[in-house]
């Protein structure tokens, strides 16, 4: 094969799939095929040829044939979406047109759906079975929507086949109106109240509705990395404030001081929170209540899992305590009812809505331009939220979610070289590793090499954009007896593990 053909197809192959040369050299390295920085330049410099295995290597991961990439078919027509060409040329000499994603995901980070997760569909497919503790979907793992939620929604369903008004039934909007009042948050008008396809949907509406490019808000760290995700591709820049794990997971103050700017519009807190499944206090929230004050700032709260509180504990929603502010409070239905794939969410906006009335039309635009969210997910909220609480069972001991939440806490802290506070909130724990004992300086790979060894799917520290690659997110959903053979698969990789 001529070494120059070569060169020009994998450059090709690697524009297609989006991969620079440290794409090709890390996916190697996690693949545990030998692939330098000097193999790979030489390649593309077209001074030398990978040797068989490397340029199988090179096929599979670039999606191309083997013997095209080798440049043995280079008299052979080739026909993408109706074009002919040959290597990097339309037949008739012009050149081939490449189209690649959009430099606003430079800086995006999804990884509760990544590489760890498609390295897992691709054993999947290879016939192995994964077991996933990376996502919090309860359906598969037992967890049943209540009957009569179910059984509502049949009811309906013929009456659902219309659009709804932009910001949701009115069914809908009332009965969580009348749930913000229970919460304690005033203010709120039917007209203050949207639903979404889930909160994701109504997280990314609100940012870009909010955020010019250069503004700043402020997201915590570990984070719910949509937050994250959504305010980079809004041009925004997310600044992370540290939640100490010293102090149960709680923010801390100074450091959120300390990251204050002029460009500073909002703010963003997680409670409960998402990794880490702790629960902030009263007293914590009106801290924050109070920086947002002084320096006038708007409030994010995501609450989706507010109903999922253990331990006797009361969630305490920081609308409740900042009358004078302008807060959004997000929750939904998908954990609570154990309906994820449902995707309904709502948003609700309250206090000092006078300062906001710009971004109001923002909201109400961006709202407007999805035409509405999934009606017969809506047609079910006012049973949901009214009578029995079925998810409150799940939460006492002899519940599944307090019972598992027990086990795993136990259970990985009797490992040695992992600690982990013990979450009051949600189906996560966000456990601490001794990188000084494994030697961890990666946790990426750490989750890959877990991933290959045990069968086991989890998420790294990186992933919730934490810092230091010393922490990783378990989903306790599972029953007991799965999550007991799960965590004997971790602690026999952590007897051996070594980076």
């Amino acid at each position: 094969m001529s070494n120059q053909t070569f060169a020009q197809r994998l450059k090709i192959a690697m524009d297609r799939q989006g991969k620079k040369q440290v794409d090709l050299i890390r996916i190697a390295a996690d693949r545990g095929v030998k692939l330098g920085k000097s193999h790979i330049s030489q390649y593309v410099g077209g001074k030398t040829i990978p040797r068989a295995d490397i340029l199988r290597f090179l096929a599979e991961t670039l999606q191309v044939d083997e013997e095209w990439l080798k440049g043995e078919e280079s008299l052979e027509e080739h026909k993408i979406s109706g074009l002919e060409f040959q290597d990097n040329k339309i037949l008739g000499g012009s050149e081939m047109r490449v189209f690649k994603k959009s430099s606003k995901l430079n800086n995006v980070l999804y990884d509760v759906r990544g590489p760890v997760v498609d390295e897992a569909s691709r054993m999947e497919e290879a016939g192995m079975q994964i077991l996933k503790l990376n996502i919090g979907n309860p359906a598969p793992f037992g967890f049943r929507t209540p009957d009569e939620v179910i059984y509502d929604m049949r009811q309906q369903l013929t009456e659902c086949e219309g659009y709804s008004l932009a910001q949701g039934l009115f069914s809908a909007r009332k009965a969580i109106m009348q749930y913000a009042q229970l919460k304690k948050i005033s203010n709120v008008s039917m007209d203050d109240i949207y639903t979404g396809n889930g909160v994701s949907e109504l997280i990314n509406l609100s940012m870009s509705a909010l955020l010019d490019n250069g503004d700043e808000i402020l997201i915590p760290s570990p984070d719910y990395p949509l937050w994250t995700a959504c305010a980079t591709l809004a041009g925004g820049k997310a600044v992370h404030y540290i939640c100490d794990e010293q102090s149960d997971w709680y923010p801390d103050m100074e450091d959120i001081k300390k990251k204050i700017t002029d460009k500073t519009k909002a703010i963003v807190i997680i409670n409960p929170n998402n990794p880490t499944g702790a629960l902030y206090p009263r007293e914590i929230l009106q801290q924050i209540v109070d920086i947002a004050r002084e320096h006038q700032l708007m409030i994010f709260s995501d609450e989706i899992y507010d109903r999922l509180v253990m331990d006797g504990e009361e969630h305490v929603s920081i609308a409740s305590l900042a009358p004078d502010l302008f807060c959004v409070t997000y929750s939904g239905l998908s954990k609570s009812h154990m309906i994820a794939g449902f995707r309904i969410g709502w948003m609700i906006l309250s206090g000092n809505k006078n300062i906001a009335r710009d971004y109001i039309e923002g909201i109400k635009m961006l709202s407007n331009m999805r035409l509405c969210s999934n009606v017969p997910a809506q047609s079910i909220v006012q049973t949901a939220l009214g009578g029995h609480q079925s998810v409150n069972d799940y939460l006492i001991p002899g519940g599944r979610i307090y019972e598992q939440r027990e086990y795993i806490y136990k259970a990985l802290t009797d490992i040695p070289g992992i600690s982990a506070v013990k979450p009051k909130a949600a189906f996560y724990i966000f456990p601490k590793i001794d990188i000084k004992k494994f030697n961890i300086t990666d946790d990426e790979k750490f989750a890959l090499d877990l991933l290959r060894d045990k069968k086991i799917l989890l998420i790294h520290g990186g992933g919730f954009n934490w810092q230091q690659p010393d922490h990783f997110r378990v989903v306790y959903l599972p029953r007991i007896e799965v999550l007991k053979e799960s965590v004997e698969k971790i602690a026999d990789f952590f007897s051996y593990y070594h980076q």
